[in-house]
């Protein structure tokens, strides 16, 4: 029996206050929960994971629901490996980096 994975990308998006010590401790709350869980910066308040299929994308996704602030804005996407891969960059170079791609990913 063999098992097909479709590699996906999880991207977390986001745009919360830092105006009081409380926005700022949600903030750092948010970003060390990112991290923790194995997401990397790809810009500015942008974080991707590299996942093995849709289902744990899903189950992420609700993770990190559950530490996102009240206040601000946090977004998901969902996107294939392929999909990813078609990012255009009109501006800035493209840092090729082990650990933001899929060539690191072991499925057992």
């Amino acid at each position: 029996m063999s098992l097909r994975y479709r590699v996906m990308r999880l991207l977390i998006f986001f745009d919360v206050p830092t105006l009081t010590a409380d926005d700022r401790r949600n903030y750092r709350k948010l970003h060390q929960s990112l991290v923790k869980e194995g997401f990397l910066m790809i810009q500015e308040s942008v974080y991707s994971r590299v996942l093995i299929n849709k289902q744990s994308a899903a189950f992420l996704e609700e993770r990190i629901q559950r530490v996102a602030p009240v206040n601000g804005i946090v977004q998901s996407m969902i996107v294939t490996e392929k999909q990813y891969s078609e990012i255009k960059f009109l501006a800035g170079k493209k840092i090729d980096d082990v650990r933001n791609s899929d060539e690191r990913m072991i499925v057992i």
